[in-house]
């Protein structure tokens, strides 16, 4: 088993593969809290920390969703992890009813449609417009150009963003996790003075 997660690991570093995200992990929480952060800042309301859980969710929720429908449920036909969930229209449906709760004040799912579509965006689908633009130009999906189980493609994703070396995929995931140390660090400093106060 070890020999042949290698064999499809080495085979995917040494092949341009534009079907895998260009995050993983770290990177797409990280990258997103950055943003919503930021975005915060701009806001008279800045709940920020308040919102931390939705925006982690919002940000892994397209490959909550395609890896393993399209990954391990239908990997036989479809065979990709990157489908209705990576799609515009996902996001824009997600973010009209997350708007419909929000008018309602409940902003809950217009947070995780906002880091649904950081997601989207950081995954740069509009270089896959089969996918992004899902179903102007047709009802299938394109596979991913890596075959065999799931395990396989989640050894050799791990493999590819956590290789040390200078790939978007490595560097993202720096900055994200870097970004999740710094939150991480502030939320401990603000529980601290919170509990000096009291």
């Amino acid at each position: 088993m070890r020999q042949v997660i290698r064999q499809a690991s080495r085979k995917i570093i040494n092949t341009k593969i534009t079907i895998f995200s260009l995050m993983f992990i770290f990177g797409h929480i990280g990258i997103t809290l950055g943003i919503f952060y930021l975005l915060s800042r701009l806001s008279s309301k800045n709940r920020f920390s308040a919102n931390i859980p939705w925006v982690a969710f919002g940000a892994l929720l397209p490959d909550f969703i395609d890896k393993p429908l399209g990954r391990i449920i239908l990997a036989e036909t479809i065979g990709s992890g990157r489908i209705f969930a990576h799609t515009l229209l996902f996001g824009l449906l997600l973010g009209l009813a997350g708007y419909y709760l929000y008018v309602q004040g409940k902003p809950e799912l217009l947070i995780i449609a906002g880091a649904s579509f950081c997601h989207i965006l950081e995954d740069q689908m509009w270089d896959n417009p089969g996918v992004f633009f899902w179903p102007l130009f047709g009802w299938g999906f394109p596979k991913d150009t890596i075959s065999g189980s799931f395990i396989e493609y989640l050894m050799a994703i791990f493999n590819r963003s956590y290789a040390p070396g200078l790939t978007e995929v490595f560097i993202s995931e720096i900055i994200g996790l870097l970004i999740i140390i710094l939150f991480t660090g502030k939320h401990i400093q603000d529980k601290r003075k919170e509990k000096s106060i009291a």
